[in-house]
């Protein structure tokens, strides 16, 4: 099943190349600090390509929220099939009393949440999704973690979203949801009076000239640590956020639950939804077509999971930062390497003179990731002043004879 889903992907795509169509939003993690390598975490990565969901990962239902009313969150509105994870929104048949803490609350409108079974703590996340063309939400964040703030009786709460939008606008304050991402951090703080309040980080904002339900969008957040992250839209460069921090300075320094959720949004900040899109089936339901969480191990650790190569994440290779250096001569020459493989790979360097000489040869592990290394070679002599060419090879952990992939650098031996 999982196979037959990705092909008729891939056949998608090929239609689109074909038709003079756009290729699908870029997606995989940002280069990674020098030293260190993204792998996937298996926690927080679904391909949705399955019959049901995956109840070794995720909830169908908030634990903890019945929704915002008039939208209640109903397990019979999650749904994997053809693909995709499905969340839909659709009229409930008559009015519904739910109790919700210590209030009876009235809701009308079917919504849906899905939420992870862990937490997570800083890490690369990004989704493909498709939103409903509705004032419903479709959405991507976390939250979770706090507890005792910084005066021993005050409290906090975490919330970091990566992605909230609607799939189209209307004549409402809050129309601009239907376009581009929108981003936020809420470092929610009670008082030790009992005063709650929502302190919030900037917004980040992506604009865009077509809303979020007319096709698939790839949407990233990488939370770098306790005070800061940065949002990846489709191929467009990162923007960067710094988290409120008034309070403490390290205001998300605890791990949160990934929720992907579809509900209502305030009335009338944002319309809701109309019976008419609510019951028609093209309008009503959010796609996701993949979730991804990526962690930052070291470069040399190894990882047992093999999900990169399930799903042939990257187009493998080996880079460079520049195509040519000028180093002093010396019996070590360090230069900066990174490479994308699906699985364990090696990869043989060779220096070769101007003559066309070998003068130096090493081969490194490429372990399954995506790796930015310090790559050193040592001479026992101090090589020749002149241009040198460093070629990479990227070969197959048990196969030393087919290349994958080679790259150059030139380097300039000086005085």
């Amino acid at each position: 099943m999982k196979q037959y889903h990705t092909i008729i992907k891939l056949f998608i795509l090929v239609l689109l190349v074909s038709f003079g169509g756009s290729l699908q939003a870029q997606s995989g993690p940002p280069k990674p600090p020098v030293g260190k390598r993204w792998v996937l975490n298996p926690d927080f990565s679904d391909e949705f390509n399955g019959n049901k969901l995956d109840a070794t990962k995720w909830l169908d239902h908030h634990p903890t929220w019945k929704g915002r009313a008039p939208g209640l969150f109903m397990a019979s509105q999650v749904k994997v099939a053809d693909g995709y994870l499905q969340l839909k929104g659709e009229k409930m048949e008559k009015d519904t009393l739910v109790k919700t803490g210590s209030k009876e609350v009235m809701f009308n409108i079917k919504g849906a949440a899905v939420v992870s079974k862990k937490t997570a703590l800083f890490g690369f996340y990004e989704c493909r999704v498709k939103a409903a063309a509705t004032t419903m939400s479709t959405t991507f964040w976390f939250s979770g973690g706090g507890g005792k703030g910084p005066n021993g009786c005050d409290s906090y709460h975490q919330e970091w979203d990566i992605q909230e939008c609607i799939g189209r606008t209307g004549d409402f304050k809050g129309q601009y949801f239907a376009k581009g991402m929108h981003s936020n951090a809420h470092y929610w703080y009670s008082d030790c009076e009992g005063e709650r309040h929502d302190y919030r980080a900037a917004q980040v904002r992506y604009e865009d000239d077509e809303v979020a339900s007319n096709d698939f969008h790839v949407y990233g957040g990488w939370w770098k640590d306790e005070t800061q992250a940065s949002y990846y839209y489709d191929n467009q460069e990162p923007k960067h956020q710094k988290f409120y921090d008034k309070i403490t300075n390290k205001p998300m320094d605890k791990p949160m639950y990934m929720r992907l959720v579809h509900e209502t949004y305030p009335f009338p900040w944002i319309s809701l939804p109309t019976d008419e899109e609510l019951a028609d089936d093209t309008k009503n339901t959010v796609y996701y077509d993949w979730v991804r969480g990526y962690q930052l191990v070291d470069a040399n650790k190894e990882n047992n999971s093999n999900l990169e190569a399930e799903i042939q994440l990257y187009n493998e290779a080996v880079f460079f930062e520049t195509a040519e250096i000028f180093v002093k001569a010396s019996k070590t020459i360090e230069f900066p390497l990174s490479y994308k493989t699906n699985a364990n790979k090696k990869i043989v360097l060779q220096l070769i003179n101007a003559d066309d000489k070998k003068v130096a040869e090493v081969t490194i592990n490429a372990l399954a990731g995506y790796a930015n290394l310090k790559q050193t070679l040592v001479f026992k002599n101090i090589p020749e002043v002149g241009k040198y060419k460093l070629v990479s090879k990227l070969l197959a952990e048990n196969d030393t004879k087919s290349v994958l992939d080679n790259n150059t650098l030139i380097i300039n031996i000086t005085q």
